[in-house]
């Protein structure tokens, strides 16, 4: 049996259980699979809007299964739990902040590694439709689903051509997101937002595209989502971070 590997963190976002194109099996085996101090669950974790409209509201045992795997870690390898509220998992509203043994619900979270500091939000707060016209968001939120559904069926057709996995519905969407960051000026709100925490750096999830590159002298860094790109952000004991890929591991 291969040795596991420890991480000082790993920072997963956008799971979306309760969105039937989540990705519960995948998060749950990488889990499974490693260790870490502290584990960032940055928003969207739960998919607060699907699961409340009728017809969505069956939590699955592969749910409940996640959720004893994070709990494992907690009670096994000491890990530190820091869920931060994301625009889908808004339900957490009127309990935040929560702090209980190891497991903390906040708003946003400020992570120091060595002498570097992170400012960690679900980065919903960068974004104009999410924050102030949720009815905007919520429809583009059905579009995505419908997107998602398209995309499925034109990879079977691409499956049966002999052709690789291409995601239509992430290269659109991130073309709309590409517009709405050009908009809201995202570049320059990253780099306030942090410099007002004191921060080098910003950790975000949201866009379902990992990330990390730099802003001005803002490092910008994208845990990506549990929905198509499979990704996630793991920082070593010398203070390294990198994207890691479900498939790439």
């Amino acid at each position: 049996m291969s040795e596991r590997t420890r991480y000082r963190t790993i920072v997963i976002s956008d799971v979306h259980l309760g969105n039937r194109h989540a990705k519960v099996r995948e998060v749950t085996d990488f889990l499974s699979s490693v260790d870490c101090d502290r584990l960032i669950l940055n928003g969207d974790i739960i998919d607060g809007w699907q699961l409340r409209k009728s017809g969505d509201r069956t939590w699955k045992p592969e749910y409940t299964e996640l959720l004893k795997i994070m709990m494992k870690m907690m009670e096994n390898s000491g890990t530190e739990i820091i869920y931060v509220m994301g625009n889908h998992d808004d339900f957490l509203l009127n309990v935040t902040p929560f702090y209980f043994s190891r497991i903390s619900i906040v708003r946003d979270y400020v992570l120091d590694c060595g002498e570097h500091r992170f400012y960690v939000t679900h980065g919903d707060i960068f974004d104009n439709v999410s924050t102030k016209m949720k009815w905007l968001a919520k429809l583009g939120d059905l579009g995505y689903r419908i997107l998602l559904f398209i995309n499925q069926e034109y990879n079977r057709y691409r499956l049966w051509r002999g052709k690789p996995y291409y995601s239509l519905s992430q290269a659109i969407k991130q073309k709309v997101k590409n517009a709405v960051s050009s908009m809201s000026g995202l570049e320059v709100l990253v780099g306030d937002v942090a410099r007002s925490h004191r921060c080098d750096g910003v950790i975000c999830g949201h866009i379902h595209r990992p990330e990390d590159r730099m802003i001005g002298d803002v490092r910008y860094l994208n845990s990506g989502d549990w929905v198509e790109s499979l990704s996630c952000l793991t920082e070593d004991f010398d203070g390294n971070w990198n994207i890691m890929r479900y498939n790439d591991r």
